[in-house]
């Protein structure tokens, strides 16, 4: 596809858009994309980055069609066929399939403007289905790896007993990091054990905070006192790095790494592990999954079900190496 009229079209977001009142057109493939992009940028808002990432979905689809047919060949003749010819091929080419569902989406797009612009009859890639995602069980630490990363920071360092009552927050409470560094003074409850959580959707939710987490924080809560930056308000943060500012999710991951890298723990760990482990030892002793889907904050029991494939796998890699007869 001729880059030139491409980019051109990102620069002319204050053209007036084609409507479907114009005469109906049946432009050249480069054309017609152009003329969406307009669109997107005029009347959809698009950002640069998503105007760049339709513009090259569209290419990778120019392309192939333009190998396919052995020319160009404008949008009103693409059929269902030639774009289940098209997925095929990146399957054969190791796509994956968040990849190809993303391109499919552009393309519908793409179509479902042409038919109001009146230059195709219908959108032949609305029939095509998106590949099924592989599912795959998101990693979890046993509750002896547990053990040593929420032993690592030393007790005698104020630093060290901050990251110690971070570790043992996002474990005891199953919190996102997102989660955890927006805590304020106001949300905790230490008599009571119960931390108020905002979490996706602005939603809010009570969390639960164990024994082991709840001495973390108070011991972490007596050291931050002595900070000479922080305000005496209740919306102060809970968790703040050495110059009194809350902390960021970077920050976080940085220190968990730190930690790791001392533990020797596996390298895949990152804060939302803990997360996983939370839920995954939760059902492993019993607990019913519609209360684990509450104290994760999920809207959806669907989304919480994972949890489920991984406690099962647990329990068979347990049967394989404990039954006689089990290989």
């Amino acid at each position: 596809m001729p880059s030139q009229s491409v980019s051109h079209a990102e620069g002319v977001a204050s053209r007036p858009v084609f409507s479907s009142s114009m005469p109906a057109q049946k432009p050249d493939f480069a054309s017609a994309v152009a003329r969406f992009l307009r669109y997107l940028a005029a009347e959809r808002d698009a950002s640069p980055l998503t105007i760049k990432s339709y513009r090259e979905d569209l290419t990778a689809l120019w392309e192939y069609m333009n190998e396919a047919a052995g020319g160009p060949v404008s949008p009103d003749r693409i059929t269902v066929s030639d774009l289940r010819g098209y997925v095929a091929a990146m399957h054969e080419a190791d796509y994956a399939a968040g990849t190809i569902a993303r391109r499919l989406a552009s393309l519908r797009s793409f179509f479902r403007f042409g038919m109001r612009e009146g230059w195709v009859n219908d959108n032949p890639a609305k029939p095509l289905r998106n590949p099924r995602k592989p599912r795959n069980l998101p990693h979890v630490l046993s509750t002896e790896e547990i053990g040593r990363l929420l032993q690592a920071p030393p007790a005698n360092d104020p630093m060290g007993l901050r990251d110690r009552a971070i570790l043992e927050t996002m474990y005891s409470a199953g919190l996102r990091i997102s989660e955890t560094v927006g805590l304020n003074d106001a949300d905790l409850d230490l008599n009571e054990g119960i931390v108020r959580v905002r979490g996706k959707g602005k939603r809010e939710r009570l969390a639960p905070l164990g024994s082991y987490a709840a001495r973390a924080v108070r011991r972490w809560l007596q050291v931050r006192r002595l900070h000479p930056s922080l305000s005496e308000s209740m919306d102060r943060p809970l968790f703040v790095n050495r110059f009194g500012r809350r902390l960021t999710t970077r920050s976080v991951a940085r220190m968990l790494e730190k930690y790791l890298r001392q533990t020797g723990l596996d390298r895949r760990t990152t804060p939302h592990t803990l997360r996983h482990s939370f839920a995954t030892h939760l059902l492993d002793r019993g607990a019913d999954i519609r209360s684990v889907q509450e104290l994760l904050g999920h809207k959806s029991l669907v989304t919480t079900q994972i949890y489920t494939h991984v406690s099962t796998a647990g329990l068979r890699a347990v049967y394989e190496k404990a039954h006689p007869r089990a290989r």
